[in-house]
């Protein structure tokens, strides 16, 4: 939960600092020396950095927790006593940008509501440093790109947190889509989706980018476009919907479910949901039925197929650990990013495709 002066920080913010955002100040990271580990600084203190982020980051090779931004004081002190963080490498929204001047920090970890993703990763890579951005990357394709020039145009990498491309699980099913060890896909259904009783948390105000689509919304797309190996032509119809207007107001959803079409008339079926608890995700093939259920669960997938069962329990290293441990070291050998900023975007792109098909009745092509 954000706290009252995180939402009336967030409003001064929205209104205050457009002129931070486009600061070229790269200069100084070109010219530091090589590290074996990078430094990152968490972004948001929410529950995600607080319960799962954070303690991933005392368990990473070749990423640590260097630093913290946050707007709430208290927070800051806890984490400064609980992970030593050095007064120096702690911020608040309003000196954010002399981030630019620490070499302890390499990594920005953005994890605030979707609407503040666009704003902090560019500030970010004009600061000289690289991004890593919570899912879902941004509010449109617009905002998705510019983050992805921005980043490009600092010379700076940036890669949106989907864990379960990082996971053994995940890898598992996905080998054997690419291989076709079952044949060709020929249909997808998967799921995503939990009860959610909150009333004023960011996923239930419009504005900062709630609604269902874009947070557990693109855990489905993802489980379409990786279930089939293949990108969405059009979204062939959709519904969002609400049972609690009290709480998803003004016609924001708080369930949505579509039907994706790929190439070759494969179809994926989809659904997310704050209503409700569902979770799989089911893939036929032409020589059977892939059924992976959980789908994205935080402790490890169970896959059953024709050709066996598949499951990974683990705990340590947790998902986020295995996630930022790959983007760490793809910085650090000079790689492309495993998920990189294009990966968000393309989501982003069906979110928005599914929402004018809901509210048209109509196809919508991509």
């Amino acid at each position: 939960m954000y706290s009252s002066s995180r939402r009336s920080l967030i409003k001064t913010l929205a209104t205050g600092s457009g002129l931070l955002l486009f600061s070229p100040n790269s200069l100084l990271a070109a010219t530091r020396k090589k590290k074996d580990r990078l430094g990152v600084a968490l972004v948001g203190l929410g529950y995600y950095s607080t319960d799962l982020l954070a303690p991933a980051l005392q368990q990473t090779k070749h990423c640590y927790l260097a630093g913290i931004v946050t707007g709430t004081p208290s927070k800051a002190e806890d984490w400064k006593k609980k992970f030593n963080i050095p007064d120096k490498n702690i911020y608040n929204y309003q000196n954010f940008d002399q981030i630019a001047n620490n070499p302890d920090i390499d990594v920005v970890y953005v994890v605030l509501p979707p609407s503040m993703h666009r704003e902090y990763t560019i500030r970010a890579a004009n600061a000289g440093k690289h991004v890593w951005c919570e899912k879902p990357m941004a509010m449109d394709e617009k905002e998705c790109r510019e983050m992805i020039d921005a980043c490009k145009r600092n010379k700076r990498s940036l890669a949106i947190g989907y864990r379960l491309q990082h996971e053994p699980n995940t890898k598992a099913w996905r080998k054997m889509i690419a291989d076709q060890s079952l044949g060709k896909v020929q249909s997808v259904n998967c799921a995503a989706a939990y009860r959610d009783n909150r009333t004023d948390h960011w996923k239930q105000k419009k504005e900062m980018g709630g609604g269902v689509l874009y947070d557990m919304g693109v855990y489905s797309i993802q489980g379409a476009r990786m279930g089939t190996g293949m990108e969405p032509i059009a979204v062939a119809s959709a519904i969002t919907s609400t049972t609690r207007p009290e709480i998803y107001k003004n016609g924001l959803d708080e369930t949505a479910v579509a039907k994706l079409e790929f190439p070759g008339g494969v179809f994926a079926d989809i659904k997310t949901s704050f209503g409700e608890n569902v979770n799989f995700l089911h893939i036929q093939c032409e020589k059977g039925l892939i059924k992976v259920e959980p789908y994205s669960a935080y402790n490890g997938q169970k896959i059953t197929s024709p050709l066996g069962n598949i499951h990974h329990p683990y705990s340590v290293p947790m998902q986020q650990t295995l996630q930022m441990d790959d983007d760490a070291q793809s910085i650090l050998k000079g790689k492309a990013m495993q998920v990189p900023g294009e990966e968000g975007l393309r989501d982003i792109r069906i979110v928005e495709a599914i929402y004018k098909s809901a509210a048209s009745g109509q196809k919508q092509r991509l």
